[in-house]
């Protein structure tokens, strides 16, 4: 892993894209026990486009890195998946803009934008059972666990995810086609928040490697 901060942006979404491809059919599972069972296909349709695409992509930092997958995804990514991750990597891009060496507040700054944008897009918040479930608390816990180094605040934050994830089990959706299934919503996970976690997990895995290798 290269250690400017073009290099770490780069791993990270890379690692997130590797994981929508190779989980496609999980995703899809997940979905598709309340919902239309696309979750999956939809990602993977949009995340496959920025790997094929990687070695084409122009970009010189990473406000730069961030809007061009944001327009990938906008485009390749079916049903309201597309402008929600749109514009996650939008908002995110767009708090970087002519910030070559983000500080740790920045990161966050970009990471808090990311989630505003997906409220305002989904017309959604914390509770309605949606990505936002395991996003905004592993964002929380990466903010508090930064300063400790970055590794141990990925894996802490991965950590988080992951149990706010399974914890949506139980709740009662509020959006998306969940929401039609009233009292049924709460047998199972939410796929978004369970998709938000897995990526969490390759994100600490690869920089634990790059680290490793470095």
């Amino acid at each position: 892993m290269s250690d400017t901060p073009l290099g770490q942006a780069e791993l990270v979404v890379r690692a997130i894209a590797q994981t929508a491809v190779d989980n496609e059919k999980y995703f899809c599972e997940l979905d598709a026990v309340v919902g239309d069972g696309d979750f999956g296909y939809s990602l993977a349709r949009g995340f496959e486009v920025v790997l094929g695409d990687w070695d084409t992509l122009e970009y010189s930092d990473m406000s730069g890195l961030l809007k061009k997958t944001a327009i990938i995804l906008s485009k390749r990514i079916g049903g309201t998946s597309g402008p929600i991750w749109g514009t996650a990597f939008l908002r995110a891009g767009g708090a970087l803009t002519n910030v070559t060496e983000p500080t740790r507040e920045e990161v966050i700054a970009a990471l808090r934008a990311a989630i505003e944008g997906i409220k305002q897009r989904g017309n959604t918040d914390l509770g309605d059972k949606t990505l936002l479930d395991a996003l905004v608390p592993a964002v929380d816990t990466l903010e508090e666990a930064l300063p400790n180094g970055t590794q141990p605040a990925i894996e802490r934050a991965a950590a988080t995810a992951r149990e706010r994830a399974e914890a949506t089990k139980g709740m009662l959706a509020q959006r998306g086609r969940a929401s039609y299934t009233g009292e049924r919503s709460r047998d199972s996970v939410d796929a978004g928040a369970m998709g938000v976690a897995v990526m969490f997990e390759a994100v600490s895995n690869a920089w634990r490697e790059a680290e490793v290798q470095a």
